[in-house]
């Protein structure tokens, strides 16, 4: 990539990320005006569940948010209404993730310059970072086959394994972590692959290494994203258990090293695709999950973890 060309791909780039993995709430909420156009005015208050008919007059509360109709765990053991509720909230993930940036306000500001700053600065040494690797062939094949735990063919497994043994033993946790994890899984898959198609940047074992829009597929990494989208769920899935956010990030860690080393990408590739792996696991974990944030309807049931 030329000099010239170097400045105004790092502006694309930077926008791209900072849309992606900045606001520290930005993109973990449902936004208000989201909400609004989704709803009637009418805030619901505490429902009441009688047994006579003397309620049978007064209108429902309605739903605050879309996922309440598409999404709960009480069709967690029927794949059939699984799988439609889970697409679903799968376009609804992509669309808060890609319609980030309209949202920028004064307090997320700093998350956003600091992204670009960070993506930018590692853009920039990205060569650099390259060649200090010895590249040896034992070390782009180690490195090879420590990545393939990050892999979608390692872990599509892992979640539906964990969502299996939910259902096995009713176990509403492990059928949690299999059903958020899946989609964390896809929100990361579809990113990965939209911002790969964008940047088509090439990768450090192709002609002309990180020159982007030279049809390449390196940045950013989809294993990086999926790997970290998953330990973040799990971290915060098991929050009061550091063991288990200490083993899920090291984890995480290893592998998006290990696709440098294994020469398939550069540092800015990884780092962003970590950071927005752990965006879009927080993300996911939030949406259904933190009740503070989200809001849903007093009617439904959620997962009610063993």
């Amino acid at each position: 990539m030329s000099a010239k060309a170097t400045p105004y791909c790092a502006v694309i780039l930077l926008t791209l990320v900072a849309s992606l993995a900045s606001a520290r709430d930005d993109v973990a909420t449902v936004s208000l005006p989201t909400i609004a156009e989704q709803t009637e005015t009418t805030q619901p208050g505490p429902v009441e569940i009688a047994n006579d008919d003397s309620a049978s007059d007064e209108p429902q509360p309605r739903l605050l948010d879309r996922r309440d109709r598409i999404f709960y765990p009480g069709d967690t053991e029927r794949l059939k209404p699984l799988g439609r509720k889970l697409l679903l909230n799968i376009l609804l993930d992509q669309k808060e993730i890609f319609t980030s940036p309209f949202r920028m306000n004064r307090d997320n500001a700093k998350w956003w310059l600091l992204s670009a700053a960070v993506t930018g600065g590692l853009i920039a040494a990205d060569r650099h970072i390259a060649d200090s690797f010895e590249n040896s062939n034992g070390q782009v094949r180690w490195g090879g086959r420590i990545s393939n735990v990050g892999a979608s063919y390692t872990l599509i497994p892992i979640v539906a394994g964990s969502y299996a043994y939910g259902v096995w033993r009713d176990n509403a946790k492990a059928r949690e972590i299999g059903v958020l994890g899946t989609e964390a899984l896809l929100d990361g898959l579809i990113v990965a692959g939209i911002l790969k198609e964008v940047t088509r940047r090439n990768r450090p074992d192709e002609r002309d290494p990180g020159k982007f829009w030279g049809g390449g597929t390196s940045f950013p990494s989809g294993h990086a994203i999926q790997v970290w989208s998953i330990a973040s769920l799990l971290a915060h899935e098991y929050k009061n258990r550091p063991i288990v956010q200490i083993t899920a990030y090291s984890l995480a860690g290893i592998v998006s090293a290990s696709r440098v080393a294994a020469n398939k990408h550069f540092a800015s590739d990884v780092v962003t695709g970590a950071l927005m792996g752990w965006f879009i696991g927080r993300y996911v974990w939030k949406t259904h999950q933190d009740h503070a944030i989200h809001s849903h309807s007093g009617l439904q049931t959620h997962f009610l973890p063993h």
